[in-house]
């Protein structure tokens, strides 16, 4: 009998690539990336198929919603392509900024949106969207890139209103780690020891173990990690003039030199 198929995005390395290794016991998988070596790598190592894309590009990412639409063997989304820049809002690039929003959400918008065509009339599948605990806040430096993750949580939560709603037994999950370690940080040159304390800092078997736990009960958000579930508790109801005061006091040294 045909395995259900699992589908993810940004798999050649990190979150994405421990989510492939979780998942290769049950799921046949699809991996999608932008970097064909290390893509192909851990496909050979895995046995899954590949698709080499930049989701950032329309183009690539309308022939893979295409192929989601057509998968009747689809069983799992993980929307996990993504990633960060440095520097205030108008001195990074227009164009890295695009991306990231291309990527972050529109790529999101249209990949779910096959994916949940295809799983509602079947009643069955489960989508993660990878988000980040950036979602809960703001930060000097990072405004693209908490505003996505914001809107990646309310887009994941409407859903989750929508499916439960009609009763589905669809599953939605919006992940939300922390800082975990992986080649994120690596990309963006940023010294780890700058950046936050060994004690915040969590790996990325970490988060999809948590993840994949969550989604077994049924969870809509998924924060590995207590001091990070205690930290976004208490700043989803901090006052905004009083959220704001601690936002700025937390990253103002910190966007003036991330390295």
């Amino acid at each position: 009998m045909a395995r259900t198929l699992a589908v993810i995005t940004g798999a050649s390395s990190g979150i994405g690539a421990v989510f492939a290794r979780k998942l290769a016991a049950d799921y046949d998988l699809l991996l999608v990336a932008r970097r064909k070596d290390r893509l192909e790598q851990l496909a050979n190592e895995l046995g899954a198929a590949y698709l080499v894309a930049d989701l950032s590009n329309p183009t690539e990412t309308a022939s893979l919603a295409e192929r989601l639409a057509g998968e009747l063997r689809l069983g799992m989304l993980v929307n996990n392509a993504g990633f960060g820049t440095l520097g205030r809002f108008w001195e990074a690039t227009l164009e890295s900024q695009e991306q990231m929003h291309q990527l972050h959400v529109m790529a999101t918008v249209r990949l779910t949106h096959s994916a949940l065509r295809n799983m509602v009339p079947r009643d069955n599948g489960a989508i993660i969207n990878v988000a980040s605990v950036a979602g809960f806040a703001r930060s000097q430096g990072s405004v693209s890139y908490c505003a996505t993750k914001s809107w990646t949580n309310a887009f994941s939560e409407g859903l989750y209103l929508e499916l439960r709603g009609k009763n589905s037994q669809v599953k939605i999950q919006t992940l939300c780690p922390g800082f975990t370690y992986s080649e994120f940080h690596d990309t963006m040159a940023i010294n780890r020891e700058k950046l936050a304390s060994k004690a915040l800092w969590l790996t990325a078997e970490q988060v999809v173990d948590a993840s994949l736990e969550g989604l077994r009960r049924g969870q809509l958000y998924v924060i590995p990690g207590w001091r990070y579930r205690l930290l976004t508790a208490v700043f989803s109801k901090l006052p905004s003039g009083l959220r704001l005061a601690a936002e700025m006091a937390r990253s103002s040294a910190r966007v003036e030199n991330k390295a």
